[in-house]
């Protein structure tokens, strides 16, 4: 090929293509406006000549003051990190001993720190909180959409409170697992299926019974038909197993339990259970025949590196997961939902949720959505109808544990891209201040975390970071510890202040003082 002839066909092709840039005119696409084509019905999107030629906008955000906290809060997360060092395989783990870590925030502004908001009662919220999490034994369930996949977030908040409030393992662990995590290491014979109530590729149950955790776990396929019109003599026994130890590779806090429960419910037919400790038989029994929810627990001596369950029946009852608890501390379950906005707790079983609710007895909910509609909104009254709708679902959950604490984290910034430009989506924000406005006048606090990344077209920045993924919304492993340690920051500082008298505390005290 004559190298003159391929450089005049490049100029030619890219003459003609700004050539056609005058042709192109504002079109409609999808109810917005835009420049192209339409063509057969079909919009073809293309720059006009003046849009070609004009200078894109220079990004005006002033990055400075995140990227001051971004930096002092690494130095903060690297010293945690060093809490992961490996377990020798013959060493004791004692579940009782706590190394208490007073967190040192010396080396970072905490002015800039993006704080929490409260309703109205702001001191005695706080003080009821503190109380809470203080307990001799505290249970937080955090729930959330995809940016919690893997014990995302939940583990970075969890290991700081257990560090300093004491507790450990990893609370709740789902049995067939469809995400990686490394908190504990469980794993289950290859046929069990999982279903969870918030999955849109999969029926939901007529009966739905899908616990607090909002999935279950089967090894056999749920029968079609009612059980009463089938030969049951006729089945097989189905085996199945799970397996249950402590990960080596997680936080040294994790590996600290030694109460293994089992949640399960709607045992139709005789289900034999076998639990084995390396090996060594140490329980033989029968798992409860009827329709209700119940919990198995075992309790050992010190955290297990391979404890199995064996079962034996001829239809699998609902399993609703495990829970790995320390006895005393701070339990944290992490319950990832993805593509979940929030809006699947009342589709839920009333009665089977209530009966785990006193079960596990949470003092303190955290609820983390929003980002999963943020593409999906066309204007205010949507944004107004999803706040009321998220609400509804929180005090559903709220009436079967009224006296637990319950904290809102916000969707993180999310951007989208029009004419090469990244924008924050246009009705993020006023999501964002409208959640915030319901959660706090329903006495809900909440965490600005679009705020806390730096508000509108932060998400841009936190890529070029390095701190999330390129699909814009969700953050890297090292945006996770830092989004993490932000909102553990703005919880802990609230929690350390000393406790604000109110004016019926100092009543009793000057009362007491006279008397």
């Amino acid at each position: 090929m004559n190298p003159k002839k391929i450089v005049l066909y490049i100029v030619a092709v890219l003459v003609v293509m700004l050539g056609v840039t005058a042709l192109s005119t504002k079109v409609m696409s999808d109810g917005e406006e835009t420049e192209g084509f339409q063509l057969m019905g079909v919009t073809v999107k293309y720059p006009t000549t003046k849009s070609f030629f004009k200078e894109k906008p220079k990004k005006k955000k002033n990055n400075k003051q995140i990227d001051s906290i971004v930096n002092s809060i690494e130095t903060i997360v690297a010293d945690i990190e060093g809490d992961t060092s490996d377990v020798d395989e013959e060493e004791v783990i004692d579940t009782t001993v706590q190394k208490v870590k007073v967190p040192d925030f010396t080396k970072i502004d905490t002015s800039k720190i993006q704080r929490i908001a409260y309703p109205e009662n702001k001191a005695e919220f706080i003080a009821k909180l503190r109380e809470q999490i203080k307990k001799p034994h505290s249970r937080i369930i955090h729930y959330g959409d995809s940016q919690l996949e893997g014990d995302r977030i939940s583990a970075y908040i969890r290991n700081r409170l257990q560090g300093i409030y004491g507790g450990g393992g990893p609370g709740f662990i789902p049995i067939k697992q469809v995400y990686h995590q490394l908190s504990a290491n469980v794993t289950c014979s290859d046929n069990w299926l999982r279903y969870a109530a918030f999955d849109p590729t999969q029926k939901r149950f007529n009966h739905k019974k899908y616990g607090v955790y909002t999935s279950l776990s089967r090894f056999t396929v749920p029968l079609q038909v009612p059980i009463d019109s089938v030969d049951i003599d006729t089945f097989p026994i189905v085996d199945a197993t799970i397996n249950v130890g402590y990960s080596k590779r997680a936080y040294a806090n994790f590996r600290k339990f030694n109460t293994v429960t089992l949640h399960y419910g709607r045992n139709l037919t005789p289900t034999s259970l076998k639990v084995f400790n390396n090996d060594s038989l140490i329980k033989q029994d029968s798992l409860k025949l009827d329709t209700l929810y119940h919990a198995y627990t075992v309790k050992l001596k010190e955290a297990p590196t391979n404890l199995r369950f064996e079962f034996g029946s001829k239809i699998s009852p609902d399993f609703y997961g495990l829970t790995l608890d320390a006895p005393t501390g701070v339990t944290l379950d992490n319950v990832a939902m993805r593509g979940a906005s929030g809006t699947v707790f009342k589709k839920l079983s009333d009665t089977n949720f209530g009966s785990m609710v006193k079960q596990l007895s949470p003092d303190v909910f955290i609820f983390q959505y929003g980002g999963n509609t943020v593409p999906y909104l066309k204007d205010s009254l949507g944004v107004n109808n999803y706040s009321r709708y998220v609400l509804s679902n929180v005090n559903w959950v709220r009436r079967k544990a009224p006296e637990a604490t319950i904290l809102f984290i916000g969707p993180s910034d999310m951007t989208t891209s029009k004419d090469g430009i990244f924008y924050t989506y246009e009705l993020l924000p006023y999501l964002n201040a409208k959640l915030k406005a319901t959660c706090l006048q329903n006495n809900i606090a909440y965490w600005d975390m679009f705020g806390a990344m730096g508000g509108d077209n932060s998400m841009e920045h936190w890529v070029d970071q390095g701190l999330a993924g390129t699909d814009y919304t969700h953050f890297t492993p090292k945006g996770t510890k830092i989004i993490s340690e932000l909102f553990f920051i703005a919880l802990y500082l609230d929690l350390s202040e000393k406790p604000v008298q109110t004016d019926e505390m100092k009543v009793q005290s000057n009362e007491q003082e006279t008397f």
